[in-house]
């Protein structure tokens, strides 16, 4: 039999109401295709393990989310890849009522060929490691960060992505004002330490 995790129980209770009957439902149907499932809290958020990860449930503000580990085995790349350009972190898009989810017949396959992949162990490929270009910081951020210590000591001990992150959103401006504007924004999240993304990341 599967192990239901109380910290999952606490992590529903918590959510906001539009969200509860949805992970209840995707729970129960996670058990129903899978009864030797266990479940445990990763990352924040509630991950089925069958003989390893394989899928995961998650409650944002407004929507919730469902995604699996090996998406791209089970829908194909392509379909897997056009969910994850969506902007939600799982695979059926923003979920924001029961009846925003596939049929359950039809979830219950996605969830058991899943299990099915774990069964037989078969892994996903792991994709190239993509080169990382140099990035390029113009002299106009360059300027504004020399003037601001703290900033300029958290932008330099940033990581590759959240220097990006930073560099893309305010080069992407599409007016003086604009670039100012989210200059001046930057600045103060920097010298606070926090990356470009600060506010998602303990959704």
């Amino acid at each position: 039999m599967g192990k239901k995790d109380p910290r999952i129980d606490a992590y529903i209770a918590k959510s906001a109401d539009f969200a509860k009957p949805i992970l209840t439902h995707l729970r129960e149907l996670v058990h129903a295709a899978c009864p030797d499932v266990e479940e445990t809290m990763k990352w924040s958020f509630p991950n089925f393990m069958y003989k390893g990860m394989f899928c995961s449930i998650a409650s944002f503000k407004a929507h919730c989310a469902f995604g699996f580990w090996k998406a791209s085995l089970i829908f194909g790349e392509g379909k897997a890849a056009a969910a994850d350009d969506k902007g939600s972190m799982g695979h059926f898009g923003r979920l924001t009522a029961p009846s925003d989810l596939p049929k359950d017949k039809e979830l219950l396959a996605y969830i058991k060929e899943a299990v099915r992949l774990n069964d037989a162990g078969i892994s996903k490929a792991r994709p190239r490691p993509k080169v990382k270009k140099e990035l390029v910081v113009p002299s106009y951020f360059m300027l504004a960060l020399k003037k601001n210590k703290k900033a300029l000591a958290a932008f330099e001990g940033f990581s590759y992505s959240h220097k990006k992150e930073y560099l893309e959103w305010i080069t992407e401006a599409k007016t003086d004002e604009t670039r100012q504007r989210r200059i001046a924004t930057a600045l103060e999240w920097m010298a606070e330490g926090k990356s470009r993304n600060w506010q998602y990341m303990n959704c």
